[in-house]
């Protein structure tokens, strides 16, 4: 698995003109990419990491303030656009893996008792937010 996360001062995820997550102050904006190899204990992996990952202000990580996580699923971050122009998806799990993958990464965030908001799965989103720094990460699990 494959996180692009961001420490923001608030994002949201519109999606037909309907917000259907947002979080607002401090928190993380996390893009979650699932691959043909992963589990549900790299999901596990992945929400113990990103609720402890001390990337907030001053080196605090979410677990620490109770700071707020928007997760959405991102196949793209599995793209390839090493040849050619245009980006190849072959690294990236088909919807029926990761869905409920991602899903499971939402789970056991809310069970170390993380307040999570999420993106909607292969819907065509519009997500903002205003990066804090700006402080962006990568984290393969």
């Amino acid at each position: 698995m494959r996180a692009v996360v961001q420490r923001v001062d608030g994002a949201s995820v519109v999606v037909a003109g309907e917000t259907v997550g947002e979080i607002v102050g401090e928190g993380l904006c996390v893009l979650v990419g699932v691959t043909h190899e992963d589990t549900a204990e790299k999901a596990a992996q992945l929400a113990r990491k990103l609720w402890s990952v001390r990337i907030l202000e001053g080196e605090k990580s979410c677990s620490d303030v109770h700071a707020p996580l928007l997760v959405i699923s991102q196949f793209t971050l599995y793209g390839d656009a090493r040849k050619g122009r245009r980006p190849t998806w072959n690294a990236a799990a088909p919807g029926e893996v990761a869905e409920p993958l991602v899903d499971e990464v939402v789970a056991r965030l809310r069970e170390l008792g993380a307040h999570v908001e999420t993106g909607r799965f292969g819907a065509d989103m519009r997500v903002s937010l205003t990066n804090h720094g700006p402080f962006t990460l990568v984290i393969d699990v």
